[in-house]
């Protein structure tokens, strides 16, 4: 599970993302709301954890940006905030939960496996093509396709980026760990494997290499 942490206090953003480590969750730290942008942009996120400081009204509006990119992803907001038109105010704005500042690391953890656990769930449906990224699963008009590792994790990216232009640099950072020591090319392997054990065979096309600019997830898209 990989969590964005958005906390301007850098070393209570460093005990949160080493608190989470040890949980053995992924974590990531935005500074501010702009880092915070660029990482929602390249990677999928199970959770947020949204500092919203006393006097900073710009932290709440970023939870629609999240929902609508990425409805899917709880979000919880921390906050000094003592009063109860606070927390009405951050549940309204979209906010899955609110938990008050200074921290009871014990109890936002808890906190984070509930909403992990009775979240949305991530099973991406379109027509007869059904993916499930927790089971590492594709199943096609009822029969499982044998897809797994890189080229499974490529084609479940760019599902949940359905319509949008996703590059080569964008998949490294958000798959693989440590994106500066792989090549590009990795990126043209994994989608030769989608193509070679799911398009051709079934006859479909999941996705469209868009020149120059990257991938972009396509079906239903018949090959005919």
């Amino acid at each position: 599970m990989r969590i964005l942490i958005i906390e301007d206090d850098v070393e209570l953003g460093k005990i949160l993302s080493d608190t989470l480590i040890k949980e053995n969750y992924q974590a990531d730290i935005a500074e501010n709301l702009g880092d915070a942008k660029y990482y929602l942009d390249i990677r999928n996120y199970d959770l947020v954890l949204l500092s919203w400081a006393p006097g900073n009204e710009k932290s709440l509006p970023l939870i629609t940006t999240i929902k609508k990119d990425a409805y899917k992803t709880s979000v919880i907001v921390l906050s000094e905030r003592e009063d109860k038109e606070s927390e009405i105010e951050a549940l309204k704005s979209g906010a899955d939960d609110f938990v008050r500042k200074p921290l009871d690391y014990d109890i936002l953890l808890v906190r984070i496996e509930a909403k992990l656990r009775f979240g949305i769930s991530n099973i991406i449906e379109i027509e007869d093509l059904i993916i499930n990224p927790e089971e590492e699963k594709i199943i096609y008009q009822g029969e499982e396709i044998e897809l797994k590792g890189k080229p499974f994790e490529v084609l479940t990216h760019l599902a949940m980026h359905k319509d949008q232009i996703v590059s080569k640099e964008q998949l490294l950072d958000a798959i693989w760990e440590e994106p500066e020591l792989v090549t590009p090319n990795v990126i043209e392997v994994a989608i030769n494997q989608i193509r070679q054990k799911m398009d051709k065979p079934l006859d479909i096309t999941t996705i469209e290499t868009v020149r120059r600019r990257g991938y972009r997830f396509c079906f239903p898209k018949k090959i005919s």
